[in-house]
């Protein structure tokens, strides 16, 4: 059978791609950050898993405001890395999974998710720059196939933090019940705080920001519970992708050890963090 072997959440911000992709991971800006990741990148090179589910938004690159689903998952053999503006990224096709990426979307409907899902997308730095936090050197190919998990968290009204945890726990199972031996990890990615636009523009809660790195590992239920504008109030309108990282926490069972974190300010804008986890099991 299928399992999770490990979780990592982690921020998506875009400029993380574009220091990586512009040879600047040395400079006096980026190092801090990129010397965080370091001891993750480390071990996670020595698990690597067959799949990984990397759970993003998608940023009006592949899917525009004109059909904006709650939950959506890819099924396709491959994703072409999208054009944001700048050319695409100089990474790897992204290679899916869709022989598991079609049994998830029969578990997880049958458990009241109604997914959309999507046979052709091209990815953004949602999911890119996740994968590079992970493996920063693909070379032609990344290291494990992909499927990627889209969550709303642009349009109002957002799914709830509880119901992304509940969907977290519902893919959780869907991937053990996967009746191959696949070693699976979890990406919940987007956050730390920050805001991009208003009055508050600029805004970082580091305080809220350390809360949340602790209790992602020891309280997700307390994290569950916030509503939409508690996310908003305390973590900024773009905050509120944190409730991405409670997918991949509900994947995980209860019995993870925390292998790593950091957290940086800024990355551009944004509060930055990861946090790794190794799942023990039962």
């Amino acid at each position: 059978m299928a399992e999770v072997i490990w979780g990592l959440a982690t921020s998506h911000v875009p400029s993380i791609g574009a220091a990586m992709d512009n040879g600047k991971t040395g400079d006096e800006y980026w190092k801090p950050l990129f010397d965080g990741y370091a001891p993750a990148r480390e071990w996670m090179a020595r698990h690597t898993p067959d799949v990984a589910i990397v759970v993003y938004n998608d940023h009006a690159n592949a899917v525009d405001l004109d059909l904006v689903p709650t939950f959506g998952i890819g099924t396709a053999e491959s994703y072409q890395v999208a054009d944001e503006g700048w050319g695409r990224r100089p990474v790897p096709v992204v290679r899916g999974a869709p022989e598991l990426s079609e049994h998830l979307v029969r578990e997880l409907v049958d458990e009241g998710f109604d997914l959309a899902t999507f046979h052709r997308l091209d990815v953004d730095h949602g999911l890119t720059v996740p994968l590079s936090v992970y493996c920063p050197e693909p070379g032609e190919a990344w290291p494990c196939r992909v499927i990627p998990l889209l969550v709303n968290v642009i349009q109002y009204p957002q799914p709830t933090a509880a119901r992304c945890y509940a969907l977290g726990q519902a893919l959780g199972r869907a991937i053990r019940s996967f009746p191959r031996d696949l070693k699976v990890a979890v990406f919940g990615t987007g956050g730390m705080s920050h805001q991009l636009a208003g009055a508050r523009a600029g805004l970082i809660n580091s305080e809220f920001d350390r809360m949340y790195l602790t209790a992602i590992e020891t309280e997700p239920a307390k994290l569950a519970a916030l509503t939409r504008e508690d996310y908003i109030r305390l973590a900024g309108t773009e905050g509120i992708e944190l409730i991405m990282w409670l997918v991949m926490r509900g994947a995980l069972s209860e019995n993870i050890r925390r292998v790593h974190e950091t957290y940086h300010v800024p990355a551009s804008n944004t509060a930055a963090g990861m946090a790794l986890f190794e799942e023990l099991g039962a």
